[in-house]
């Protein structure tokens, strides 16, 4: 069994306040295209969006990072096409709330996979190497057959998504996914 786990493609993190830019808008085709296959084949679907709050100055991003998805707004809404494709399909997809990087983290996302006896995970969105590496990481120390699908990741940092896909293979064994 499989899931893909979209994590963080929203408006923020593509054109808002902490935006990836061209890269993300770049991926929008691939990360809708590989949604509706795993929709389509009845596979289990996650949407792992980063949430936080106005003003939260405990959290520790808000010493890192300008603030992004807040709770309401405009900007933690899917990006583009993305979004269409989940309010036609919200029965078949998951919604996650997560507040740390990695969609594991404070998340029962682990139970929801384990519980559909999934083994092997499917990760696409931004950030390359914040998100989608600090999720890869976790997967891999939860047991679970990782592929990363690079055309449907980025990052604003080139030098990081590259790094980060090569760490993805040399250091936890995924599958990194080139043009399917």
């Amino acid at each position: 069994m499989r899931a893909l786990i979209v994590i963080d493609y929203t408006n923020d993190f593509v054109v808002g306040s902490l935006p990836v830019g061209q890269p993300g808008i770049d991926i929008e085709s691939k990360v809708c295209q590989l949604t509706k296959q795993f929709v389509d084949n009845e596979d289990y679907v996650v949407m792992a969006v980063d949430l936080h709050e106005k003003n939260d100055e405990y959290h520790p991003e808000s010493k890192l990072f300008p603030p992004h998805n807040l709770r309401g707004t405009e900007g933690r809404e899917l990006y583009g096409q993305l979004n269409a494709i989940y309010e036609n399909n919200y029965e078949a997809i998951y919604w996650m709330d997560k507040t740390r990087y990695s969609a594991f983290s404070g998340t029962d996302l682990e139970l929801k996979l384990r519980e559909r006896g999934i083994t092997e995970v499917h990760l696409i969105g931004v950030c390359t190497d914040i998100c989608v590496l600090h999720t890869a990481v976790d997967a891999y120390n939860r047991g679970f057959t990782i592929f990363v699908h690079e055309d449907a990741v980025a990052s604003f940092n080139p030098e990081g998504h590259i790094w980060a896909l090569g760490h993805f293979q040399g250091s936890l064994g995924a599958k990194v996914v080139k043009g399917q």
